[in-house]
This record gives structure tokens, sequence and C-alpha cells, in this order.
């Protein structure tokens, strides 16, 4: 393969569960990949492990702190590497001339600025960050169209429905709907009373999956299933009714698409996050994963059951503030994302993440909110956020 046609790529998130994959994958097909820029949170360490391997051009921390002591560390390796810091930093590597793929891994509503800068730039994006179309699906939908950006998408679920949707000409129209398979987590049997009583370490023990602290919480509620349903509509542009949420414990199946003849087209393999990595990456074309052989003969029964949405809320709660459209989905993604970090700090209890959504949603007309404009879309966080942390202290003075 010729320099030419090397895919330019900036890692957004990069010493993540995703980020660390997409390098994994890098790794595999150093003839297709050249990695200009990586982005962390606060692991200097994580990050200087990946630049001595991959030798980006630029690299971004979180705040000014760690990228000092990252340039540290660089400077005593004599390693040139441009280090810059903060949100803007974000910006301005997914929007650089010399990038044209983007994987947007930051996890979170912190992660829509860089993923819309990227979409703008009409960048070949790669979302593994939902809540970007959760928050603000159409001001992202927006952009991808004015700047003929590719959007491909990482998670497992939405990346089998894209594998299994009509492409070459044929009509969307002809599907009759999705169904995003769910684990259901490590408290699928569990009793309610049993949840209530469950411990951070508890909920993030998939049985399945290996994710960060966050997205495992998130698995555990089913929350990360209602989101799924939001960012699936904004995908391949459908309503939520047309949307099913299946359960199936296995995670073989990772999604499918029933059509308007009977056929339903699934995608099945290992649940490993490097397969739907490497298809987005080298799409249309296919590469080594580093994902191994996948014996059906060994899968056994495949099984699937509806969700309980009794005894997970959130599921219900995302289809509702996605009825309700506006900036119900970014009020619902704010509460979520203050209660299951008080949660997993131990503020409070696991079931009190679906009670502090359902009042921060039930505290005001969020469907009526301004959300045409970045801008007042993270007004909406912020103000939702503040709701939540006010919910969860009265939760906390009540018991």
């Amino acid at each position: 393969m010729s320099d030419s046609s090397r895919r330019a790529l900036a890692v957004l998130g990069a010493t993540g569960s995703i980020g660390r994959s997409t390098l994994d994958v890098v790794a595999r097909n150093p003839e297709r990949f050249d990695v200009v820029a990586l982005a962390a949170n606060r692991d200097v360490d994580g990050l200087y492990k990946q630049i001595l391997q991959f030798k980006p051009r630029y690299a971004v921390m979180a705040d000014s702190a760690s990228a000092a002591a990252l340039e540290g560390q660089l400077k005593s390796a004599d390693i040139q590497v441009e280090v810059l810091a903060g949100p803007q930093a974000l910006v301005d590597i997914a929007q650089l001339d010399s990038v044209d793929t983007v994987m947007a891994a930051i996890v979170g509503a912190a992660g829509l600025p860089s993923a819309l800068a990227a979409a703008q730039a009409g960048k070949r994006l790669l979302l593994a960050n939902k809540e970007s179309l959760v928050v603000a699906g159409q001001l992202l939908m927006d952009a991808v169209v004015a700047s003929g950006c590719e959007l491909l998408p990482i998670d497992s679920e939405h990346n089998a429905v894209f594998q299994c949707w009509p492409h070459g000409g044929a009509s969307a129209k002809q599907v009759r709907r999705i169904l995003l398979t769910a684990s259901g987590g490590p408290f699928r049997e569990w009793t309610v009373e049993q949840m209530a009583a469950a411990t951070p370490e508890q909920a993030v023990a998939h049985p399945n999956w290996s994710m960060g602290a966050k997205i495992s919480v998130d698995s555990a509620s089913m929350m990360n299933k209602g989101l799924e349903v939001i960012e699936a509509c904004w995908l391949f542009n459908c309503q939520h009714q047309q949307v099913d949420v299946v359960v199936h414990p296995k995670s073989i199946v990772h999604s499918m698409v029933e059509y308007i003849d009977g056929s339903v087209l699934a995608e099945l393999g290992h649940p490993d996050m490097r397969t739907p990595i490497a298809h987005a990456m080298a799409w249309p074309e296919r590469v080594e994963s580093g994902v191994g052989l996948f014996d059906l003969t060994q899968a056994g029964a495949l099984e699937f059951f509806p969700p309980d949405e009794v005894r997970f809320p959130c599921l219900r709660l995302a289809r509702e503030a996605s009825d309700a459209c506006g900036a119900a989905p970014a009020a619902l993604n704010a509460a979520n994302e203050i209660a299951v970090e008080l949660f997993l700090n131990r503020k409070v209890g696991f079931s009190k993440i679906a009670e502090i959504v359902e009042t921060v949603l039930n505290a005001k007309a969020w469907a009526t909110e301004q959300h045409d404009s970045l801008a007042a879309l993270l007004e909406v966080d912020r103000e939702a956020r503040a709701l939540a942390t006010q919910t969860a202290e009265k939760i906390t003075l009540s018991v």
C-alpha cells in the first residue's frame, strides 16, 4: 500500500478501553495507519508508553499539570512531540489538516465538542462516543451532511446494524426494524432488592465485555441500551418505535436488522471491540483485528429475552426522553453521568441512578429548551447536572 493510501489517525481517548483496542489494530496493520495525534485524560504514564510505540506528532492531556508531567517524561527521553492541553486542544487536533480519521472515544458529554469539530471538518469520524449523538444528534448529523463527513459507528451494536444495513442503492424503506442486543449485564437475574445493595465492584464486573467503569455501570442499569436506542435513531434515521431491544446473554449476536420481507440479518462474532473498530477503520475493506477464529459449534444455544423495564427503568426513561425530543436526551445523559459518578464514589446506591435521572427529567419541560447550538446544549447539560447533584443531596439527607 502506498503512503498516499495510509489513513492519518487521531485517537481521542487513547488510554481508555476503545483507544487501546484501536492502537492494537494499528499495531497489527502498520502499513495502513499513521498515528498523528493521541489524546488522553490524565493517564500520563499510559500515554507516554503509547507515544514511545506509535510516535505521534501531537499529544493532548486534559489539563496543564498532566501536560507538563508528560512533557517532562518526553524531554528526559529526548522525544520530540508537541504536547497540548485542554478541551480546545482536542478540537484543534480533530480538525488538523494532517488528520483524515478521528477515533472519538472520550467518555461522556466531554467528547461532544471534539466529535462535532471532526464532523464539521469533514473527517472520517469513528464514533465510539454515543453521548455525542444523544446530546446533540441534530447538530452532529447536520454537520456530517454539510461537510461530507464519513460517520462510522464503533459501538458493537450499531456497527453490527451498519454491516447488516441496506447499501449499494437499496432503500432504508425496506427495513422493518432494528433489533439491538443487550447482554443484560451483571444484574440480569438479580432482584430489585439485590440491585439496591449492589456495589460498584459488582456493577463493573461485566460478564462478557471489557469496558470502562462508566459504560459498565450503564450496562448494568441498561441505560447504555437506552442511549443506544437514541443513537440508532440518529444514525439510521428512524423513530425509537422502530428500534427494539432484546436481551441476549452470550453477546454473540451483536445486533440485527429485520426487513419487510421477513428476512433478519445478524452480525455475529466474539465479544471483542477490535472487530467493529477494525471494520470501521478499514471500511469498505477488511483488515486483521487480532480477534481469533469464531467456532459456532462451541457457541451453544443462542437465547433471546425481552427486557424488563420494571427492574431496569433506565431503558424506559431513555425512550421517554427520545419521544420528548428537544433537549430531553441531553438532560437524560447529563443526569445519568452525575448519578453514575456518585454511585461509583459510593455516594448513592445503584437503584438511585434511575431515581435521580427520572427526577431531573420531570423537573421541567426539557423538550422546549434551546438545543440548536453547542452552547445551548452545553447549558442544558450544566443545568441538568446541577439538578442531579441537588437531587442526590436530598436523597442522601433523607436516608
